[in-house]
């Protein structure tokens, strides 16, 4: 057959047939567990930058929590003596950065720009490391900058709160936040390897240490069941900082959620199910409206109770069930209401209204408003639709709920 280019045809819609593409790529990633990471007798960190075989050293930049620094103030030079320990392993191809913890690390987008010029500064290649040490903000910021430098540069995550070793951290998700909506730029890149290391949780605050187990409740309200009853009988010895129960907590909810990401089908979210996101249309509302003064992980406790008492009042999750819910997250320290969440509840299109999430939730989706909400502690079912007065019974309830006395 002769092309020629003389004689075009006259409609190519009418004689060219649509060309189909399907592409498949497979991404492996493993979730290590240890102690003491940086301790020079432990190989673990240079051999997984080593896990190519190359025959030179892995070219790295780490980036690190400011965060840790009150409570480990050599860090940067423990990691430093690490890197000098493994030189044939580990090339460090400048001194560690130190980058602005919490929720204020995702704002800025100074932030992105400052890592990215340091990854062109330095030569990094595609097929170099970047090592993002801290918490979920930190690493959100991190492997966005590193997922946009060159395309994509390999990223190792190393989680240092309950919250990221648990649920963010082992993800394939990288963002921050912009027009004031969280997560709104972002990519789906998974990171090279993600090493939990448990030293790290010593350091945490109370507040913190507590705050992060709220994503293995929701993962096991709607995974399993046994696993939410472990949580539920062992909720002293969490809130007493038990490392050895709180471990169990954290590999327990690392394989839910590996199993669902790897396993559900739709790991970079095409479609509009999200089951992982139980409780989050509300939470990533009230991070925003509290001016995140929550933590993320108070912000899903109140949301899990509010969706969780939503399907209580709409006929879905029994009492029994919805009883052991509340009583469980008020066993573990969370609070379930502050103001933001009443305020003009009664006004849903109000620009602090709650119900405003909802909106975004849908437009973050892709169009489709999907809500996991529960029909039993361990299962789900996911709705397309849902009555804002039967939220707004929801949120009253737990005001009152809030407003009585401690008993003694």
């Amino acid at each position: 057959m002769n092309l020629s280019l003389s004689n075009p045809p006259q409609s190519l819609n009418a004689t060219l047939q649509p060309l189909q593409q399907s592409v498949t790529v497979q991404f492996n990633y493993a979730v290590h567990f240890t102690s003491g990471l940086f301790r020079l007798q432990n190989p673990l960190l240079a051999d997984v930058l080593q896990g190519q075989k190359s025959d030179h050293p892995a070219a790295a930049i780490v980036m690190i929590d400011s965060g840790l620094l009150p409570s480990d103030p050599y860090l940067l030079e423990q990691i430093v003596a690490y890197t000098d320990r493994y030189p044939d392993q580990i090339c460090l191809k400048a001194k560690p950065l130190v980058v602005v913890g919490g929720e204020a690390a995702k704002n800025d987008p100074e932030f992105v720009e400052q890592i990215q010029q340091l990854i062109s500064e330095v030569g990094l290649c595609r097929h170099s490391y970047v090592v993002a040490i801290g918490g979920g903000a930190v690493l959100d910021l991190v492997g966005y900058a590193a997922a946009t430098a060159h395309r994509g540069v390999r990223l190792v995550r190393v989680p240092t709160t309950v919250l990221a070793q648990d649920d963010s951290g082992v993800g394939v998700k990288n963002s921050v936040n912009a027009f004031g909506k969280k997560n709104f730029l972002g990519t789906f890149t998974p990171p090279y390897a993600v090493i939990n290391d448990s030293d790290f949780l010593m350091a945490l605050s109370q507040r913190d240490w507590i705050a992060g187990i709220v994503e293995a409740v929701k993962v096991a309200l709607i995974r399993d069941a046994h696993f939410f009853r472990f949580i539920e009988v062992n909720a002293r010895a969490l809130v007493n900082r038990d490392l050895s129960v709180m471990q169990q907590v954290i590999y327990r909810s690392c394989q839910h959620h590996l199993q669902h990401i790897g396993g559900y089908g739709d790991p970079f979210e095409m479609g509009s199910s999200r089951p992982l996101d139980f409780g989050h249309w509300a939470a990533h509302r009230l991070e925003y409206l509290t001016h995140y003064r929550l933590r993320h992980g108070e912000a899903v406790a109140i949301g899990i109770a509010l969706d969780s008492t939503y399907a209580h009042f709409a006929g879905l999750l029994p009492t029994t069930d919805w009883t052991r819910i509340l009583n469980t997250l008020l066993s573990l320290g969370f609070d379930l209401y502050v103001p933001e969440l009443g305020a003009f509840s009664d006004e849903p299109e109000h620009s602090q209204s709650i119900f405003r999430g909802l909106t975004e939730f849908r437009e973050h989706l892709g169009g489709e408003l999907t809500l996991m909400l529960l029909t039993n502690i361990g299962f789900g079912v996911e709705v397309h639709q849902v009555e804002v007065s039967v939220y707004q019974q929801a949120i009253a309830y737990l005001k009152a709920l809030s407003e009585k006395p401690v008993s003694q």
